[in-house]
């Protein structure tokens, strides 16, 4: 049986005013609309693809979605920022409409879309739980039976009696995701808001999921960290400026969108045409991998440093910038993650050409890995440019010629082991 069925659905915005800028216009609208008639100024728009100046005032953040979701499937929706993942949790969860199409819905939903979503800021901890409860359609005692448990997998029992309004991001998400995966509904849907929480707290929540899905339940999972999702769920949707692009086996779908942005010729470079992730004014042109020589490789020596050189163009002066530079694995979970910032180091970008040097200490092992940069704008707090896992490399264990020696240390002995106490 079909948990959730969609069929043909899109979502379209208009950018900008969102009027007919003349008052026959809009009543015109308004009269199509009570007839049932189409909207006589709906426009077919284009594709979400944000690094394009587009010539129609609409957009489809959503265009042409069909799928099924299996009683007890948990399903993972994976893509770049961007991508729809949000807007079509924000549908499934009835929190806005779909512009065309139908969707079935067999079972109660709980969602954690956004860090407080639900929560009403001026009641308490304990009163929004009963609130959200009884939008779910649970009764007073239903929820009261559970409520000791919710309170205690929070966390946020010294808090319980505090208006929301005081509670700290984290603390919205633990209570959130407390309510939604305890008041037993048949669906729960859970958005990016997982980062918020703290390492032991995510692997609270992975675990209550695989519960939760080992009931029966069906869970939709939307996540940037791979390893998570790979861990729990069983199936992956792909979506790429708002449509579906794959839909299958898990490990499949993350290959792909890890794919999406690497380069074909492999060779340690990428040149990239069109912005990625941010506000625009500075964009990242070119990234390349420097070797211990001063070419342009794939490959690094283990515990090389890391040397890479960023080309950004940029069409305003940025005097207090910072630059920041992730490392994942081919599962997507970040290793390694370095911005200037945190050094105190003075870093601006000037109109025009800018080249940037980086060295990074190198502690990771032999393998393949992908580089995320990003530029960001510190007085404003906002990303101007991010690419995300952009470019692929190789870490390997080999001497710089044939006739030398590996220059760096490498142990393979087994570690030593003291035994302190035996019973």
């Amino acid at each position: 049986m079909n948990a959730i069925t969609l069929e043909n659905i899109s979502k379209q915005y208009r950018l900008g005013q969102v009027g007919s800028k003349t008052m026959a216009a809009d009543f015109k609208r308004w009269l199509y609309n009570l007839q049932g008639k189409e909207d006589p100024f709906a426009k077919i728009g284009e594709t979400n693809d944000r690094s394009k100046k587009g010539s129609s005032e609409y957009v489809w953040a959503l265009k042409d979605i069909n799928f099924d979701v299996k009683q007890g499937e948990v399903l993972g929706i994976i893509g770049k920022n961007g991508a729809g993942k949000s807007t079509l949790l924000k549908i499934l969860s009835r929190v806005t409409i779909p512009s065309t199409g139908k969707i079935s819905i067999h079972g109660r939903m709980a969602s954690l879309l956004e860090v407080g979503t639900g929560f009403h800021p001026e009641l308490t901890g304990r009163e929004n739980v009963f609130l959200n409860g009884a939008i779910m359609g649970m009764s007073k005692a239903e929820i009261k039976s559970k409520f000791d448990e919710i309170v205690d997998f929070s966390g946020v029992e010294r808090y319980i009696d505090t208006p929301v309004k005081r509670y700290s991001s984290g603390m919205h998400v633990r209570l959130g995701f407390a309510v939604a995966a305890h008041l037993e509904p048949e669906i729960l849907v859970v958005d990016e808001v997982l980062a918020v929480g703290d390492a032991e707290f995510q692997k609270k929540c992975l675990g209550k999921m695989k519960s939760v899905s080992g009931e029966g339940r069906t869970v939709l999972f939307v996540s940037h960290n791979m390893g998570a999702v790979k861990t729990l769920c069983n199936r992956g949707l792909l979506l790429e400026n708002g449509t579906l692009t794959y839909d299958g086996n898990i490990d499949e779908t993350v290959n792909r969108y890890l794919r999406i942005n690497q380069s074909g010729d492999q060779t340690g470079k990428i040149e990239l045409h069109k912005k990625g992730f941010g506000s625009g004014e500075a964009l990242i042109k070119k990234i390349e991998m420097i070797n211990h020589e001063g070419n342009i490789s794939e490959t690094t020596l283990y515990k090389e440093p890391i040397r890479i050189k960023i080309y950004v163009e940029s069409s305003i002066s940025v005097p207090t910038a910072s630059i920041d530079i992730k490392i994942s694995d081919n599962n997507g979970t970040i290793l390694f993650h370095a911005l200037n910032q945190y050094q105190n180091i003075p870093f601006s970008l000037h109109i025009g050409e800018n080249v940037i040097e980086l060295e990074l200490e190198n502690n990771l092992l032999p393998g393949n890995f992908m580089i995320t940069p990003g530029i960001h704008n510190t007085a404003t707090s906002l990303t101007i440019d991010m690419h995300e896992n952009i470019l692929a490399f190789e870490v390997i264990k080999a001497a710089k010629i044939a006739t030398e020696s590996y220059p760096w240390e490498w142990n393979l002995a087994p570690a030593k082991v003291d035994i302190l106490k035996l019973k």
